[in-house]
């Protein structure tokens, strides 16, 4: 795996973002479809084309540390711990919400908005997120209740034409997906993924 695309299919990758498109990308575990997190017409696209139901959150990919402040309102202790211990890695952490986010992001319940992001170890979807300078979504690349695709060549022809541009990055791991943990007043899982809770838990 290179550490990131060619310079030329990057670019038509981030012309694509920037312009409010959907990019198809390799992750650490399966391909991800991205958008930029930050604009509320993107995701309503994205979420859209998907037909993903609501009420079930979007997560997000950050480039580095410094675009967490994009997203999240308040960093809890339990979620720098865990970040130190699994970042870059197939974690999402659910944490209280920076306002003004788009809908589609965002969960709620009593103790507020939260929305769940993660530091990628693959160097692509790092590179996406970077390039662009802005955190990106991260929902898996399918149609909503369309299975989960590891290969370039398993990309539905139905989602590849609703999209704008997809990145061949050869196989992903596949296997499970992040482990989702919800960091508010106490640490909840919410998807036990490619790593154990118990190991999540082992990490505090």
């Amino acid at each position: 795996m290179t550490e990131k695309p060619e310079p030329e299919a990057l670019g038509r990758a981030l012309k694509a973002l920037r312009g409010g498109g959907v990019v198809a990308f390799p992750t650490e575990t399966f391909y991800g479809l991205a958008a930029d997190a930050t604009s509320p017409a993107a995701v309503e696209r994205l979420h859209a084309l998907k037909g993903r139901p609501a009420g079930k959150p979007i997560a997000c990919i950050v480039g580095d540390r410094s675009q967490v402040a994009l997203l999240c309102d308040r960093w809890p202790a339990s979620a720098e711990r865990l970040a130190a211990r699994f970042w870059p890695g197939p974690l999402t952490l659910v944490v209280p919400a920076r306002e003004g986010l788009p809908a589609p992001l965002l969960s709620r319940d009593a103790e507020g908005a939260f929305v769940g992001l993660r530091l990628s170890s693959h160097p692509w979807a790092r590179a996406l997120a970077l390039g662009l300078g802005l955190p990106i979504t991260a929902t898996s690349a399918n149609l909503s209740g369309g299975p989960e695709a590891s290969r370039f060549e398993a990309l539905a022809p139905s989602l590849l034409e609703k999209i704008d541009f997809a990145l061949d990055g050869g196989p992903t791991p596949g296997g499970r997906g992040s482990s989702l943990v919800r960091c508010g007043a106490g640490l909840t899982c919410l998807r036990e993924g490619a790593i154990p809770y118990a190991e999540i838990l082992a990490g505090l």
